[in-house]
């Protein structure tokens, strides 16, 4: 590497490392709503159903801000795009301070809502940006390490919610009915102030992380008004709708994320009812399934260089919907291991769907791209009908069949799409 080769890259490394940490960043906001969904139903008493609302204003944030994040990116550059995503982050976060003291669960979910929001803007142009801040030929080792940090997130997120949120004294339903009147006020105040200074250090955190790569001098690639341009032609998102492949593709993306979104939104609930666990030792066993799903990346990866990536989706899909069948009717701690060791088994299939579904779009890629995003509102719709499941049954563990059949469909696209290779 000559001298001049060698400065270039120098000065490409604090902004990568400030752009590696918003993978960090917004792994620690989606899995903190698995904590909040345990909180809010015990401070409200929620049916299952509307604990899961919690993931549908998230996720709905994620289905309505994918395109115009990928327009914003293409006029204002991705630098633009980070920051405005990294305050409407930050905004939301500093919302959980008024929800709490309102102790209004609509407002929290709004709140929730702006914090997906940004998170959008920084899942369309964090990856794209991260391939573009160094040579092509090294863009998959970068985006590896990147997504490394993003169950590291996750992980530290669920820490952070079993430790200040969940702390608290947890009390039965029987308990709070005989509680008098003014012993439960002052529990539920105590129980909504319990999320204010978490967000608040998040919110602040955020923010200061946006000012920082306001003033970090980044290369013309992240900062120029003319990338993407051929990202939101009307043209190419019509002619991807015509794609009978692609769209199982993006069905395959909506019932992972479903399927993800909703064994983790209610393992805490499921270990609680079927292994009598507290909610505390539940975001334990949470926490447990993160680090499953972050060394099954690592594992995934490696067994890719010896094995095909659509073989090994199919096994892990039916290995996944197998342990949520037995989760179902093999109740205790056996099945919440089912539940914990499941989350191994889902660590490849998000971004081998992903790969899988936009090989050989050429120019259609980066459109296709948003569409594959949008379909993370599958984590809105699943958890709200695991829900409605439980309310139904009467029993959390029978919700447990919603995302064995996700991962039917996933099967489904890795038999499919390997048919039509051959």
């Amino acid at each position: 590497m000559n001298a001049q080769a060698q400065m270039v890259a120098q000065r490409r490394i604090a902004p990568f490392v400030l752009i590696v940490a918003l993978f960090f960043l917004w792994g620690v906001a989606n899995n903190l709503n698995d904590v909040l969904i345990a909180h809010f139903k015990k401070l409200f008493t929620l049916s299952d159903l509307q604990a899961g609302l919690v993931q549908s204003a998230f996720y709905l944030g994620y289905f309505c801000l994918a395109i115009p994040a990928a327009l914003f990116m293409r006029k204002q550059g991705y630098r633009a795009a980070v920051i405005l995503g990294l305050c409407l982050y930050g905004l939301g976060a500093l919302l959980f301070w008024p929800a709490a003291s309102a102790q209004s669960y609509p407002f929290f979910l709004g709140a929730l809502f702006v914090i997906a929001s940004g998170l959008a803007f920084l899942e369309t142009s964090a990856n794209p940006l991260i391939a573009r801040l160094g040579p092509e030929d090294s863009a998959s080792q970068r985006l590896n390490l990147a997504q490394a940090f993003n169950p590291l997130g996750s992980i530290v997120g669920v820490l952070i919610g079993s430790q200040f949120i969940l702390a608290g004294v947890d009390h039965g339903a029987d308990e709070l009915a005989r509680m008098p009147e003014g012993a439960l006020a002052a529990w539920r105040a105590s129980e909504a102030a319990a999320v204010q200074l978490p967000y608040l250090f998040i919110g602040v955190g955020v923010i200061a992380w946006a000012i920082l790569i306001r003033v970090t001098p980044f290369p013309a690639i992240a900062t120029a008004t003319d990338v993407e341009d051929d990202v939101g032609a009307a043209s190419d998102f019509i002619q991807l709708l015509k794609r009978p492949p692609f769209l199982l593709g993006v069905a395959a993306q909506f019932f992972y994320v479903g399927a993800q979104v909703g064994v983790w939104s209610f393992l805490i609930r499921y270990a609680h009812d079927a292994a009598n666990t507290s909610d505390q030792t539940g975001a334990h066993y949470l926490t447990l399934s993160l680090v499953l799903f972050m060394i099954g990346r690592f594992a995934g990866s490696a067994l890719m260089a010896r094995l095909p990536a659509l073989g090994l989706l199919r096994a892990f899909a039916a290995i996944g919907c197998a342990l949520c069948v037995f989760a179902t009717f093999v109740h205790g701690m056996t099945g919440v291991g089912a539940l914990v060791a499941s989350s191994f088994f889902m660590s490849i299939m998000y971004p081998t769907i992903f790969a899988e579904s936009v090989r050989g779009l050429g120019p259609q890629t980066k459109p296709a791209s948003a569409l594959l995003v949008m379909a993370i509102i599958g984590g809105a719709v699943f958890p709200a009908l695991m829900g409605y499941v439980s309310d139904t049954s009467g029993s959390i563990v029978f919700a447990m069949l919603v995302p064995a059949a996700c991962f039917a469909v996933v099967l489904l696209f890795g038999v499919v799409k390997a048919r039509r290779r051959t």
